[in-house]
């Protein structure tokens, strides 16, 4: 059965985290993907360590199902390069600075002139207009000027990052919906457009829960550690042996924990008989609550809570999580062989199409140019024509990196 994708060629040109991850979506989705590298392979291949065979583990994680060909936009000719492959492609992908896609000659006007139907998107730091346009940024930068870190860690810590780069991963989630979104309108109208998507607003869409508590109430929320603002219980415990995850704040789970702790009066208690009440009490309620799961190791707590129906986890490190069978009866980690470092396992596509059927065997992350001959060929390019580019550094294949 066809993919959802098939037949829909993406030529990306993006490097680093947010934009790789949305091409690698889209080529499990089906699409071809063309990754534009220049001289020396895109920065993200040093996003180390830990290194496999030279290759930085998360650019291998990132770069599945694609094919990859070095374009040296500094060099004359190396714009028209691309401008050609546009005429055949359905998507651009790029992730420079405001401005310097057009300084290059491969922006969106010039990319829809040769292809009206091109869908064209653009990932930066802070967007394309407004004061901060200009302003250099990557994950932790957006982090720190979205307000995440502010409401990230515990009451008596420092601000922190997020443990995972959420501007990139959420970036290229929000990149990867405005293409299909862009894609489908082309269906109805013909014409293709462009599409912007910066990290900061990623990250704002991220917080709709906390930012919008604030812009009903003027207050700054708290950090809270593993705990949720809105609900309580729903945080983390400490075990005898570890931690469990609880949400025991709805009318019908609350007193149904309190029965399981051999506390059943903590329902009635005034302090705490309603879920705002325990938000606003939440200290007082953890006093009572602490010491009594420290009393139990987390698979008895478990055990217990589900039996009563109350939602719950244990929490798992990676070494716990990629050893439960769960994730392989899901197929949620796809390995793929690659011709230099051998295996390589990553997080599969997150999305399941019933009448698509999943490819865990897409192609592995490419080496730098190792398809330019291929892919220039199949776009209009002989052989006589990639030489001389090759002879002039405007492209480079494999063998001249070699």
């Amino acid at each position: 059965m066809a993919a959802a994708l098939d037949g829909i060629t993406v030529l990306d040109l993006s490097q680093g985290a947010a934009g790789p991850t949305c091409a690698m979506y889209l080529g499990d989705l089906g699409a071809d993907v063309v990754k534009v590298e220049p001289p020396g392979g895109e920065w993200g291949r040093g996003l180390g360590p830990p290194f496999v065979e030279g290759v930085a583990a998360a650019f291998l994680g990132m770069n599945r199902a694609k094919r990859s060909i070095v374009v040296d936009l500094k060099r004359d000719g190396g714009a028209g390069v691309l401008l050609r492959m546009a005429e055949r492609c359905d998507v651009v992908l790029e992730s420079f600075r405001p401005g310097v896609a057009d300084r290059l000659g491969v922006g969106y006007d010039a990319m829809s002139e040769h292809n009206p139907r091109v869908v064209y998107c653009a990932i930066s730091a802070f967007g394309q207009v407004g004061s901060w346009r200009s302003r250099p940024g990557v994950d932790g930068i957006a982090q720190a000027m979205s307000g995440i870190m502010s409401v990230t860690g515990t009451a008596d810590g420092p601000p922190v990052k997020v443990g995972t780069p959420a501007a990139d991963m959420a970036g290229g989630v929000f990149a990867t919906q405005a293409i299909l979104a862009a894609l489908f309108a082309r269906e109805r109208t013909g014409l293709g457009q462009r599409a912007d998507v910066s990290l900061l607003e990623s990250l704002l869409a991220f917080q709709v829960v906390p930012l919008s508590m604030y812009l009903a109430s003027g207050h700054q929320p708290e950090r809270l550690g593993s705990a949720a603002a809105y609900a309580a219980p729903n945080e983390a415990f400490a075990t005898a042996d570890g931690h469990v995850m609880v949400a025991a704040y709805t009318p019908k789970r609350w007193p149904a924990l309190c029965r399981v702790l051999g506390r059943p009066d903590l329902a009635t208690d005034p302090r705490f008989d309603t879920n705002e009440k325990r938000v606003r009490e939440r200290p007082a309620l953890n006093r009572v609550l602490g010491p009594l799961f420290e009393t139990r190791t987390t698979d008895e707590w478990i055990a217990e809570l589900e039996q009563a129906d109350i939602l719950c986890g244990p929490l798992l490190s990676y070494e716990q999580l990629v050893a439960e069978p769960h994730l392989s009866e899901e197929q949620s980690l796809v390995t793929v062989a690659h011709p230099a470092v051998g295996e390589v396992t990553a997080p599969g596509c997150p999305s399941r199409l019933s009448r698509d059927e999943r490819r865990p065997s897409r192609p592995p992350p490419p080496i730098p140019g190792e398809h330019t001959r291929e892919v220039l060929g199949e776009f209009g390019f002989d052989q006589r024509e990639i030489d001389e580019l090759a002879a002039l550094g405007v492209v480079a294949p494999l063998e001249a990196l070699t």
